[in-house]
């Protein structure tokens, strides 16, 4: 009776480990296979390059490196001379333009009126040159109103500001630094648009939708993050194909017979609650998307 029942006991302790260990290896495969989660996330944002609209000399620095700055605060200044006298020249420009279109008007004027008395025979040939030579000076009034305000935008261009507010990287500009116009000298993080991307593999995508629950981890914070996806990426680049010379698809012969999951962008927009955490463009994080998947994690 004895050893019977020490049979039963041991048969029953197997059983109930080899269940325990089926159901362990089912929570492990559905958890790592099926459930949607990824430890491969970043945070990401919008970068502005920042970058002078006009040449030249930087006379003024009033910023630093990581600095935050708010939009429209002024980054650094050139030096303005050179603008100032582009911009006087101009006014006296327009100033003569003016001049000669009221000579122009008051020609034209004279002509209708000499040609509607009769006192003096005047010509076709002389009013249609009065004409021409007012609409010229009209035309050249305007031009030179325009090389006016292009002067004083060019003025108003060598205080460069900050387009949007966040923090200010990779800033090492002092004055007597020579700019030119367009090329970038400092990057500028949107901290408004801040996000996460998480790169799930193709196999999860059907359990992920837009507008579903998504919980942030980030590497090294204990607090949980929150936010929901707001996008999918609709392509991702195939690495098997390019173009060839003839603009044919160049497509690669060899096939790997181990063919792994391809990682899609899934585009995770941050709750407000959020802003509390330190956010850097780059920090890596585990992305849980549903109830399911927080369960699991």
């Amino acid at each position: 009776m004895k050893t019977k029942l020490l049979t039963l006991l041991r048969i029953a302790t197997t059983s109930a480990l080899a269940l325990a260990a089926g159901f362990v290896l089912w929570r492990l495969w559905d958890h790592y296979e099926t459930e949607p989660w990824t430890r491969d996330g970043r945070v990401r944002a919008d970068v502005v390059a920042v970058a002078a609209d006009v040449s030249g000399l930087v006379s003024e620095v009033l910023v630093h490196d990581d600095q935050f700055v708010r939009k429209g605060e002024a980054l650094f200044r050139i030096d303005r001379e050179r603008f100032v006298l582009a911009l006087r020249q101009a006014e006296a420009s327009l100033e003569g333009r003016a001049a000669a279109l009221d000579a122009a008007t008051k020609d034209l004027a004279r002509y209708r009126a000499l040609e509607a008395t009769k006192t003096i025979a005047v010509s076709k040939q002389q009013l249609d040159a009065a004409i021409s030579a007012h609409a010229q000076a009209q035309a050249a009034l305007r031009q030179a109103a325009a090389d006016r305000d292009l002067a004083r935008l060019n003025l108003d261009r060598s205080e460069v500001r900050a387009s949007v507010s966040g923090p200010l990287t990779n800033f090492d500009l002092r004055p007597g630094v020579y700019v030119t116009a367009g090329k970038g000298v400092a990057a500028l993080i949107d901290a408004e648009s801040l996000y996460v991307d998480g790169y799930f593999e193709e196999t999860k995508l059907p359990m992920i939708h837009l507008g579903d629950r998504a919980e942030i981890h980030l590497m090294g914070e204990t607090r949980t993050i929150y936010g929901r996806v707001e996008g999918i990426a609709g392509g991702i680049e195939d690495r098997e194909r390019s173009a060839g010379t003839t603009m044919l698809p160049n497509v690669n012969p060899t096939f790997s017979w181990v063919r792994l999951a391809q990682r899609i962008p899934v585009r995770i927009a941050l709750d407000p609650a959020a802003g509390d955490v330190v956010m850097i463009a780059g920090r890596t994080a585990t992305v849980v998307i549903g109830a399911k998947s927080r369960r699991a994690l």
